[in-house]
């Protein structure tokens, strides 16, 4: 059975901007992380299709998965290594009839352990919980705390994700109550320098093996 990387999942950010946006996600691949999702909202179906298409071969030429986020078909179509899905994004078990047994299924379960039960009993390779800081991503979103994360890694199997607002200062905390890997987004992608800012997160994952 694959088993999802933990460490530094990377969440692109929405741009037209194709060559950026590779650019971008390959300063991340070279600083470390351990995964990359692909997520953009737009309607622009030609677009999307070419970035991920695109992001797909950039991560097998590091070794790392690109995951869809919220777009089974668009995960199929570009054979990508598996999709991230919503509580209203499609079922688990329709996703790994689809995509087979060979790719990566992730579960937003937001601050539900019982959504997470579910998802790792309909064959999810990941749960994620959050936001569990304020996300210029999401702001409206709903708010986790670190006592799911406890909670979750003594009735979880699978790895665990935590997302929302995650920077290079408040990460150690999630670490500390058993987040496998960390979500960024903003704290990555919008740092001056991607590179070192993956590079810095994925420091804090080999500080928290140490101890």
């Amino acid at each position: 059975m694959l088993e999802f990387p933990g460490g530094v999942y990377a969440i692109t950010p929405e741009t037209a901007d194709t060559e950026s946006l590779l650019t971008r996600v390959e300063a991340a691949l070279v600083g470390g992380v351990a995964a990359v999702q692909y997520r953009d909202k737009s309607a622009d179906v030609a677009r999307r299709h070419e970035q991920a298409s695109e992001l797909v071969a950039l991560c097998r030429r590091y070794k790392v998965p690109l995951i869809v986020n919220d777009d089974l078909r668009l995960a199929d179509l570009c054979d990508a290594d598996g999709v991230h899905l919503g509580r209203d994004d499609g079922s688990l078990r329709e996703a790994r009839i689809i995509l087979g047994k060979g790719k990566f299924i992730g579960a937003s379960c937001y601050q539900s352990l019982d959504l997470a039960h579910a998802a790792q009993a309909a064959g999810a390779d990941y749960v994620a919980f959050g936001s569990f800081f304020a996300s210029p991503t999401k702001p409206a979103a709903g708010r986790a705390d670190t006592a799911l994360l406890r909670a979750a890694t003594q009735a979880i199997r699978i790895p665990i994700v935590a997302i929302g607002g995650i920077t290079l200062a408040n990460a150690p905390l999630l670490l500390d109550a058993g987040a496998d890997c960390l979500a960024v987004l903003s704290a990555l992608f919008d740092a001056p320098d991607v590179g070192a800012a993956a590079h810095a997160l994925n420091q804090l994952f080999e500080v928290e093996s140490e101890q």
